[in-house]
């Protein structure tokens, strides 16, 4: 048995928003390989969280557009800790209302405005994988990669799909 480093072992977050029932194969391919995959809302279609389960555990949140009976168990935020890091996912991040900070989040994940991003702000990195989905209007198709590790926060915003490329 070899002897252990000490070190904790780094742990990688696939980062997923706005599917609109839509998984492409890109998306998955991007996700492969996560310890833990954040969807960021507007799934469309609950079998999509199970497919994403099949590569890694899921945490998601509910997005303005996931309505009915099939939704009711994903809720509006939801707080993974990972890495030894605390992390806080909501689909519209306008509508967060705590001091992040001052609650322990290092990453705030949301999703809704199809717009791939990153900035940190007071302490805390504020991340949207983007759109994953059917392309809106310019927007890339996209996805994202969070790394926890010894050296910090390491992150990875994808293109899944070339500007011109469908749907």
């Amino acid at each position: 048995m070899p002897a252990s480093s000490g070190k904790p072992r780094a742990v990688r977050i696939g980062l997923i928003s706005d599917t609109h029932g839509l998984l492409r194969p890109e998306a998955l391919a991007a996700l492969e390989g996560s310890d833990r995959i954040v969807h960021a809302g507007d799934i469309g279609d609950p079998a999509i969280l199970e497919r994403l389960a099949r590569i890694a555990p899921v945490t998601a949140v509910r997005g303005n557009n996931d309505q009915g009976r099939e939704y009711a168990r994903i809720p509006q935020t939801a707080v993974l800790e990972a890495g030894g890091l605390r992390l806080y996912l909501i689909h519209d991040v306008h509508e967060l209302d705590l001091d992040r900070a001052a609650a322990g989040f290092r990453v705030v994940v949301s999703g809704h405005s199809h717009r791939p991003g990153q900035r940190e702000q007071g302490g805390v990195l504020y991340l949207n994988p983007g759109s994953a989905g059917p392309r809106r209007f310019s927007l890339p198709v996209s996805a994202g990669r969070l790394l926890i590790g010894n050296r910090g926060l390491e992150v990875e915003l994808l293109d899944l799909l070339p500007p011109t490329a469908g749907k």
